[in-house]
């Protein structure tokens, strides 16, 4: 199962997952806050929590190479990863489903099995590439373009964002666990998230700063800022969220 896109933008970490599964999102993203691994295919969980740990210590190449080596169910597994240096490695277990396979970049990696071809892994990335703006949305962008180009052979279920900002919590974590158009549920989320969750981060504690703001008012500032702007543009919220 799954396709997924692991990108570094200076401290920002993102990973990017969709598929025909139900919950992908639960079960192929492990991010740190420098380093980030995802297990797919014949997922094993053990490749993520372990990973991402000694990928703050250790290149990719060394860490992926000894998880394979451990691993009897290698064959299957599918898994791609960057360490806090930077460093790209990726898995495409000789057994796993066609299409499968993976391609690294300088900033990025992106690996995909049961896909329409190779084509979807190569839009992935191109898109990415030629993008600019906030990860979020380029992480988006260029799932969709792989979806556009085949995607998951079998269809579509379900995709997950995690970004990280050089903390171990994440700064966004969204999820379309069952959803038609999951990317398509990603990006609204995305736009929701930009309505008053970023601004909240903003305040939110970091190691450096355990107490976070210890007031509001700049955030609700800029949440008013937010909405002023929107409205004037004539753009309505895509949140549904009721009032009591």
């Amino acid at each position: 199962m799954t396709w997924s896109l692991i990108a570094r933008d200076g401290d920002d970490i993102g990973l990017i997952v969709a598929s025909r599964f139900f919950a992908c999102g639960a079960v192929v993203p492990y991010v740190g806050a420098r380093t980030a691994v995802a297990s797919q295919a014949f997922c094993n969980p053990i490749w993520g929590t372990e990973g991402r740990v000694r990928l703050e210590t250790e290149p990719a190449e060394t860490v992926l190479a000894d998880l394979v080596s451990r691993d009897a169910g290698q064959a299957i597994r599918q898994a791609h990863m960057l360490d806090a240096s930077g460093r790209f490695a990726a898995h495409t277990g000789a057994e796993c489903t066609d299409w499968c396979g993976h391609l690294i970049a300088d900033d990025h990696s992106v690996a995909g099995n049961m896909l329409a071809g190779p084509q979807v892994i190569e839009a992935t990335s191109r898109t990415f590439a030629d993008s600019t703006g906030p990860l979020a949305a380029r992480l988006i962008s260029a799932m969709r373009a792989g979806e556009a180009a085949g995607g998951d052979k079998r269809g579509r279920q379900a995709a997950g964002l995690t970004i990280h900002r050089g903390e171990d919590h994440p700064w966004l974590s969204l999820r379309a666990d069952d959803h038609a158009d999951p990317l398509g549920e990603l990006d609204r989320l995305w736009q929701v998230a930009q309505e008053r969750y970023v601004h909240f981060t903003t305040g939110m504690p970091t190691r450096a700063t355990f107490s976070g703001s210890p007031t509001r008012d700049h955030i609700d500032a800029a949440i008013a800022q937010a909405d002023a702007r929107r409205i004037a543009l004539g753009q309505p919220s895509q949140s549904h969220a009721t009032d009591s």
